[in-house]
């Protein structure tokens, strides 16, 4: 596997430097796979936007794109495959089994890398998620092969070669990253990252279930029980429509309550750069950019934050980014819609105020 640092993410057909005879056998690896995630009965949109970038790579290379579907109750798993369908899939390989009604790495492990040396797929896509990392690192370390972790963008050479371009050096520097040697390649790419494609209400494709001998009693790991997300006090930055974060612009903790109270009357998620965790100002889970959430919302106000590359990469999916700075000079204005040259500890507070008096007229008229 070798790293190539890269000032940008590589364009089509740029690197013919790395061209090379490929393994014979390599022949026999063939059509790219997306995981697809699935837990108590649904299906991680993660999946859907790796299905349309999926599209973009098996249509290149001119070959099928499969969705990988595992769970233990087949209705759950045609009802994933009918929408797997609709969002580019040619082809669902299902493998269901009462040992698969949760997810456990060891069972999960044994099962893709089962389904990977049988059927030989060229890429294997996964979300990164914590469910899709913690697969991705068994499932690249049993088959012996490359993984590119937390990718941003996904190229592929005329022959086959997956170019998977990451943040690294702390975000300074976009590397490109090929797996040259081994097959499959893999890279997984967190949430919000890539676009969600367009569905193709009544597209279908072929099933092909794959059999397995799995027993419980085999197995180590047991579970006791499931939290869902929505039963804790964890963000949901990623799936946020609108979202309000704050920097050290801010200059102080107590004055970060003007995000939370922003965010409080519009109706959004409120977060923060990666110096507020430092801080302790913050949560982890609140925290956005490149070692943090990436998010993808309609409206992200940005206040105090210089927006540097490990920022921008967290954020630059957002429909509309209002920036917040002292600083004309700030990166962030590079990549905002909208920037206000103004200090945030006496703006938002003002923003709240006028957002306030705008729901109340439109509460009242309606």
């Amino acid at each position: 596997m070798t790293d190539k640092p890269k000032a940008a993410p590589p364009a089509a057909g740029g690197r013919a430097n790395t061209k090379k005879e490929l393994p014979e056998h390599f022949k026999a690896y063939k059509h790219v796979w997306v995981a697809v995630e699935i837990e108590h009965g649904q299906v991680h949109s993660v999946s859907f936007e790796l299905l349309g970038e999926g599209r973009k790579l098996a249509d290149k290379r001119g070959v099928e794109l499969a969705a990988v579907l595992t769970g233990d109750d087949r209705a759950t798993l045609d009802a994933a495959a009918a929408q797997a369908f609709e969002y580019g899939a040619d082809v669902a390989y299902i493998v269901c089994h009462p040992t698969l009604a949760h997810y456990r790495n060891e069972v999960a492990t044994t099962v893709m890398t089962d389904l990977v040396n049988t059927y030989k797929p060229e890429i294997l896509l996964l979300g990164a998620t914590n469910l899709g990392r913690d697969l991705a690192g068994s499932v690249a370390t049993t088959l012996k092969t490359g993984l590119t972790a937390d990718s941003t963008a996904l190229e592929i050479d005329d022959d086959g070669s997956l170019a998977a371009t990451r943040p690294t050096f702390g975000g300074s520097l976009l590397c490109t990253i090929f797996t040259l040697n081994f097959r499959p390649q893999m890279a997984t790419v967190r949430p919000r990252v890539m676009a969600m494609p367009e569905a193709e209400p009544g597209r279908t494709g072929r099933i092909i279930e794959h059999p397995l001998e799995l027993n419980e009693d085999d197995i180590v790991t047991k579970v006791l029980k499931f939290i869902a997300d929505s039963e804790s006090d964890t963000a949901q930055l990623p799936y946020a429509d609108i979202v309000v974060a704050g920097g050290l612009g801010l200059q102080s903790e107590e004055n970060f309550q003007l995000v939370k109270e922003l965010a409080a009357v519009i109706g959004a998620e409120y977060g923060g750069s990666r110096p507020l965790v430092q801080k302790g100002w913050i949560t982890a889970d609140r925290q956005i950019g490149q070692t943090g959430k990436t998010i993808r919302p309609k409206l992200y106000i940005a206040a105090g934050i210089s927006g540097a590359i490990q920022h921008r990469v967290g954020v630059e999916g957002a429909d509309l980014v209002v920036a917040i700075n002292t600083d004309p000079n700030a990166p962030i204005f590079e990549f905002a819609h909208l920037g206000i040259v103004a200090d945030a500890v006496t703006l938002l507070p003002a923003l709240t105020e006028a957002f306030s008096k705008r729901l109340r007229v439109n509460r009242l008229a309606g």
